[in-house]
């Protein structure tokens, strides 16, 4: 749940939209009209889930597009609020107390006295109250710029024209498949944008990898050129702060080019890209090696040397995956390198590893963390083994001229898969992956995987071919 940052009074509007400097109203006229919106008729525009990066995306969308009121309505749709605790409610209403221009406009909308008397009383303080306010949880001392929130499902989605997921991958198919029955009478379809990172593993018919675009086309019947998926590199505390960040908005041409430049900014460029499923596995791929980026830092006191060691053990595992997956990886290695670098750097997956490290969390708190959302990368880490561990998808070891699960050929995966899943390493157990003198060097792997066929179509659902000849040719 993060938010954009709020400006000088001589560069934003009173409401925190930004000055039509860049012609954002004649980009939202262009969508309206290739989504065929009539004068008078509002471009709906609503944000399921209310994590840190969907948030920060729809308030984003708010600060930019918000000003139009006549034109589009963007809303956030969050499940209904969790009691907040005394000492949280204190804390911002210090936060509140400490920012005149927040104070000014919760005194506006009269809306103060109600915070004054949730924290003199012994009134239970509600999520959903903070958020439609200006706060939210997970950047606790982010100010939102005014946003409607929609506690109604139905209500948030049935007549939207642009659906963007902002649920963890874990999530996805649920809230969706509810989402579908709400639009059993619709006559055209929504554009879905998510920016879901996560992947499953299903192993019938032959094992495939399911990611969130896929979860949503099931679910719901919407045609795959009607959804796309944006990725990073981003952070998106880093948005907030409109520090300059990059994205892929990826899929069909039709929606992608008209997205990308809708959604470019002065300090958030978009680029559009046709090879969806791709970068979004490899958006799920990061975060399973974040976590073990921010053990090894952990462990070692941030050490640079240890931090650079793993990288290139990562990045080189990283790079062999891609080539089981991709027929052309090398165009996947700039934006691949880039999102991992930054993920490993700062991401909540980097942040989660470094706190298990340390002992303040345990894996028995699960992988959803309070005031960090879902640590995607955990459900990853146990999908991307069970996927590469399958028999069927031997592959010739060219060192030891033999065939073997392409699992065996990533010992950081196979290290991580048995720190959080089976349990059978403690986190120290990265370190000793790392040291390891029978592990590969870095680039002999990236070397077996540049010089020998080893693309598995069928992973991502492409038509099979004769995987034995190519394997042995």
């Amino acid at each position: 749940m993060v938010s954009s940052k709020e400006g000088t009074p001589s560069d934003l509007h009173t409401n925190g939209s930004s000055l039509n400097s860049n012609g954002t109203e004649e980009k939202l006229d262009e969508l309206r009209r290739l989504l065929g919106k009539a004068e008078g008729d509002l471009l709906k525009i609503v944000g399921v889930g209310a994590g840190a990066w969907g948030s920060v995306f729809a308030a984003m969308l708010q600060d930019s597009y918000g000003y139009l009121r006549e034109k589009v309505q963007i809303r956030i749709w969050r499940r209904a609020g969790r009691a907040v605790d005394r000492a949280t409610a204190e804390h911002l209403f210090e936060v509140i107390n400490s920012r005149e221009d927040v104070l000014r406009r919760l005194i506006r909308r009269c809306a103060y006295l109600k915070y004054v008397e949730a924290r003199l009383g012994d009134r239970v303080l509600y999520a959903d109250e903070i958020l439609k306010d200006g706060f939210c949880l997970n950047m606790i001392d982010t100010p939102l710029c005014p946003m409607k929130v929609v506690t109604n499902l139905q209500e948030a989605v049935w007549d939207a024209d642009i659906v963007v997921n902002g649920l963890p991958s874990t999530e996805t198919r649920g809230v969706f498949e509810e989402i579908s029955r709400y639009w059993n009478e619709r006559i055209t379809f929504p554009i879905i944008i998510s920016l879901s990172k996560g992947i499953e593993a299903a192993l019938e018919p032959v094992p495939h990898i399911i990611t969130p675009t896929q979860m949503i086309n099931r679910a719901t019947g919407v045609p795959l050129e009607n959804i796309l998926y944006l990725g990073g590199p981003n952070i998106a505390s880093e948005i907030y702060n409109k520090e300059y960040a990059n994205a892929r908005i990826c899929g069909a041409e039709k929606w992608g080019k008209p997205l990308a430049k809708f959604l470019r900014q002065p300090h958030f460029i978009v680029w559009d890209n046709s090879d969806l499923v791709t970068h979004e596995v490899m958006g799920g791929l990061k975060n399973v090696y974040a976590i073990g980026a921010g053990m090894v830092a952990a462990l070692t006191n941030e050490s640079a040397t240890s931090k650079a060691v793993y990288f290139a053990h990562c990045t080189s595992e990283m790079i062999f995956i891609t080539h089981l997956l991709a027929e052309d990886p090398e165009k996947l290695a700039g934006p691949l390198l880039a999102d991992t670098y930054v993920t490993l750097l700062k991401g909540r997956n980097a942040w989660y590893g470094q706190m298990l490290a340390k002992g303040e969390l345990s894996l028995d708190m699960g992988d959803s963390i309070k005031g960090k959302g879902m640590i995607q990368g955990v459900s990853a880490v146990g999908a991307f083994y069970e996927l590469l561990s399958q028999a069927s998808l031997n592959v010739l070891h060219p060192g030891e001229n033999k065939l073997v699960t392409p699992v065996e050929l990533c010992p950081i995966l196979k290290t991580l898969y048995k720190i959080l899943i089976t349990r059978e390493f403690l986190s120290e157990g990265i370190l000793q992956a790392l040291r390891d003198e029978t592990m590969n060097d870095p680039r002999d792997r990236i070397e077996i995987a540049q010089s020998h066929p080893f693309y598995i179509p069928t992973l991502l659902g492409q038509p099979c071919r004769n995987l034995i000849d190519d394997f042995v040719g």
